[in-house]
């Protein structure tokens, strides 16, 4: 299975344009108002083979489900502190659900067991300061600590300069449950405002790799 690639943190209508024109898999759109990619704008219509992906933090359900109904988001992703109840009752909606956690050495992956049947994917971050879109990557060795069968997505200041290490990494058995890496402040040329040629670059490096 063709490991998929996620630019998340879209902002400006005709940047998602321009990105969205390179075929990425998942576009990701921050609806958290602290965030500096806060998404304010309508967003474009785009093709429907790219998965548009709603990211919130803490929000209550209804926020998310006015999001959901407004911008007519695939997935939503949780990147604070929610509970596994809270994610089934997205389920519930018939909502696919991707669960963040930070990532470092000291992480607990018997943490993971309570949200297993709540969420569709796991997305592993680097534990930072804030709630994702820290720009540095964990070690991702300690994923060999992983064991359960629940697909995941490998974020963490993934860039342009990762591509030898990705390669390193999708020959790892603990890497047969990444479905996607997800990038975002590599690519950018301000918070929210993505390089469309890198990221073009960076795409058909990424599958050579694999």
């Amino acid at each position: 299975m063709e490991t998929k690639i996620k630019i998340c943190g879209m902002k400006h209508p005709e940047n998602i344009l321009e990105i969205a024109a390179l075929q990425p898999d998942y576009l990701g759109f921050i609806f958290y108002a602290k965030s500096p990619r806060y998404v304010e704008n309508e967003i474009p219509t785009l093709d429907q083979s790219i998965q548009k992906v709603g990211v919130f933090v803490n929000a209550t359900l209804e926020e998310i489900m006015e999001k959901v109904t407004t911008h007519v988001l695939n997935l939503v992703q949780l990147h604070g502190e929610e509970s596994p109840e809270f994610c089934s009752s997205l389920q519930q909606k018939k909502l696919k659900v991707i669960k963040s956690f930070n990532i470092d050495n000291l992480f607990n992956f018997n943490i993971l067991n309570k949200y297993f049947n709540s969420c569709d994917h796991f997305l592993f971050d680097t534990k930072g300061t804030n709630y994702g879109g820290n720009g540095t990557t964990f070690d991702w060795r300690i994923l060999e600590k992983y064991s359960l069968d629940k697909p995941y997505l490998l974020s963490g200041g993934i860039g342009p300069d990762n591509i030898t290490d990705l390669k390193d990494f999708f020959q790892k058995d603990y890497a047969k449950q990444c479905i996607a890496i997800d990038s975002n402040s590599q690519f950018e040329i301000e918070p929210g405002l993505k390089n469309p040629e890198t990221i073009k670059t960076f795409m058909q490096n990424f599958k050579h790799t694999l």
